[in-house]
């Protein structure tokens, strides 16, 4: 589904992202994790096709990132940390909007808007403005946003900030329901513990460099996602 090959992201003489290759498969929620600076979001947002990179490919279901961005960008959908959403907007405007940029049709809108603004408990505030918004519902309307037009691929930026104990637990049966359907995630959390009950795989980065990845029972063994990580960074 998601395949990173020798990625290499400067900035002036610094190495953001060092050489990385990660291989996602269908039906795998796969976590990343690493410190603040490790390189984690400049590698979701060169997936997602936001920041050009310097060498490597990037391969979402077959398709190039650099040679057919929209065809690429069409298979994925992406929230980052701190949804920037229009805020003008009110949020059915919003939803519709995107619906529309993904060519998603009336009947398929309507149905899934419904489905997941009923289940994150949002349908009463999508007539407000989301400027009205507080930051847990702008995340909500930013996660349902990215879940209308069926992505094969689903990228998150600490997808779990904001969200109240009820909501994060409801997005975590939607990602394992994205996977279920042959789709795939990938996300990046400071939130060892939901990683180690949630994720198929995991990576750690450091620095630019991938460290350490595999399935979870390859990277943590005996002991917990925490303890390994602790024990990497130092």
């Amino acid at each position: 589904m998601l395949q990173i090959n020798h990625l290499l992201k400067t900035y002036g003489e610094k190495r953001a992202v060092d050489d990385l290759t990660l291989h996602i498969a269908p039906g795998e929620i796969y976590g990343f994790i690493g410190h603040n600076g490790a390189g984690k979001t400049t590698t979701l947002k060169s997936v997602a096709g936001i920041l050009q990179y310097d060498k490597g490919e990037i391969l979402v279901n077959g398709i190039s990132v650099k040679k057919e961005p929209i065809a690429a960008k069409q298979q994925i959908a992406y929230i980052p940390d701190n949804p920037d959403l229009y805020e003008f907007m009110t949020g059915i405007k919003y939803l519709n909007f995107v619906a529309d940029v993904f060519g998603v049709s009336a009947a398929l809108r309507q149905e899934r808007i419904r489905k997941y603004s009923d289940l994150l408990e949002l349908t009463a505030d999508l007539a407000q403005p989301i400027s009205a918004y507080s930051h847990g519902m702008k995340q909500k309307l930013a996660i349902i946003s990215a879940w209308l037009h069926d992505p094969k691929l689903i990228i998150m930026d600490e997808p779990f900030v904001g969200l109240d104990p009820k909501a994060s637990h409801l997005l975590k049966g939607m990602m394992r329901e994205v996977c279920d359907q042959g789709g795939a995630i990938f996300f990046s959390t400071h939130v060892l513990e939901v990683a180690e009950k949630l994720c198929d795989k995991v990576a750690i980065i450091k620095s630019g460099k991938l460290i350490k990845s595999g399935t979870m029972e390859e990277v943590k063994g005996d002991t917990s996602l925490e303890q390994v990580f602790l024990e990497l960074e130092g």
